[in-house]
């Protein structure tokens, strides 16, 4: 490969050309621009991480509110505060009782089960032939009930403990916590198995037949009781894993930490389909990444040179969540997935 340098008019050397590259002052421009175009998408892939690793929290809250509603069209509103309860049990298990972290999470997940069958057979079972308004009252009230006892049992304060999963692992120049590889991993192999259990067990299509016809199913010889009941608890313990998961990425635990949560998680569901399972699992998706891809892009726009200072725009995140459920409802008022209901005559 030849060298040859191009000398100014006092002697100076302007520029080292090497054969097979341009101009010697051309070069480090296009190494600036590849490596501002490579933390760029740097920067993109890891919002998108960080959105998949929400949105799976979100999916295993939205799957419960999608199986519940899928049953016996209830608005569980409750639900998220289920997640609160897991995260208490979690943290107490850890930081006062010293458990194992894996105890923990069993423990988490179990009394998370037992708190869905217990809300479920005590203030729904009664109501179940009430209307459809009775039954959504109670699950607001349950939510302020289970609220209000945490911040009189635990204290209105955040509990806040060590992390439980620390370290990264770095791939092409892109550092993954492992929180966020473990939370994604462990939401997928729970929707997969949600997924077997519902179509390829009698459970399940006992669930599927009450879900599409209750009164049909009855006469078929199911048993609505205990069918509602296993999906209270699938869901519920569905919450527990999402609690655990959630302090994997926040560790800590409020009494009202559930709410924005659920509320999200919510919005998944019903942007999804309400009542369908793969919607809820799109949704949250979907919601988890927009919302951190909507905080990174202050970063991202004064990389570009577009802004000196940022917007501010991580504080609209949440208002983002609302506005594109009004956007998808208005253009498809049954979400992504959801079917048109047709009445039977």
């Amino acid at each position: 490969m030849g060298v040859s340098t191009v000398s100014g008019p006092w002697g100076r050397p302007l520029a080292v050309r090497i054969k097979g590259f341009s101009r010697g002052r051309t070069r480090p421009r296009r190494l600036k621009r590849k490596k501002g175009r490579d933390a760029r998408m740097s920067l993109v892939i890891a919002q998108i991480i960080n959105g998949l690793q929400t949105g799976s929290i979100f999916a295993l809250v939205a799957l419960g509110y999608s199986m519940v509603y899928g049953i016996i069209l209830l608005l569980n509103f409750a639900h998220g505060d289920i997640i609160m309860v897991g995260a208490y049990m979690t943290f107490y298990a850890i930081t006062t009782f010293h458990l194992h972290p894996l105890l923990s999470v069993v423990l988490a997940v179990v009394v998370s089960t037992l708190l869905g069958v217990v809300i479920e057979k005590v203030a729904y079972t009664p109501l179940r032939s009430a209307p459809r308004l009775s039954l959504l009252i109670t699950a607001i009230g349950i939510s302020f009930l289970l609220e209000n006892g945490a911040q009189l049992i635990f204290g209105a304060d955040s509990k806040s403990m060590d992390p439980m999963v620390t370290g990264n692992l770095s791939v092409g120049g892109i550092s993954i916590s492992y929180a966020a590889l473990i939370t994604i991993l462990v939401s997928v192999a729970a929707m997969l198995l949600l997924t077997f259990l519902v179509q390829g067990t009698k459970l399940g299509k006992a669930m599927r037949a009450v879900s599409e016809d209750m009164g049909a199913a009855q006469l078929m010889g199911i048993n609505i009781n205990k069918t509602i009941s296993f999906t209270f608890a699938v869901g519920s313990a569905l919450a527990g894993i999402g609690s655990v998961l959630y302090m994997c990425a926040y560790p800590q635990a409020s009494p009202t930490m559930g709410s924005m949560l659920g509320l999200k998680a919510f919005v998944a569901a019903v942007l999804g389909g309400i009542g369908s399972i793969p919607g809820a699992v799109v949704g949250a998706f979907l919601i988890g990444i927009c919302e951190n891809i909507i905080k990174g892009l202050d970063d991202m726009l004064v990389q570009l040179g577009v802004l000196q200072t940022g917007l501010g725009l991580t504080t609209f995140s949440d208002a983002f969540t609302f506005a594109l459920l009004i956007v998808i409802l208005i253009a498809k008022p049954t979400g992504l997935f959801g079917e048109k209901a047709t009445d039977k005559v």
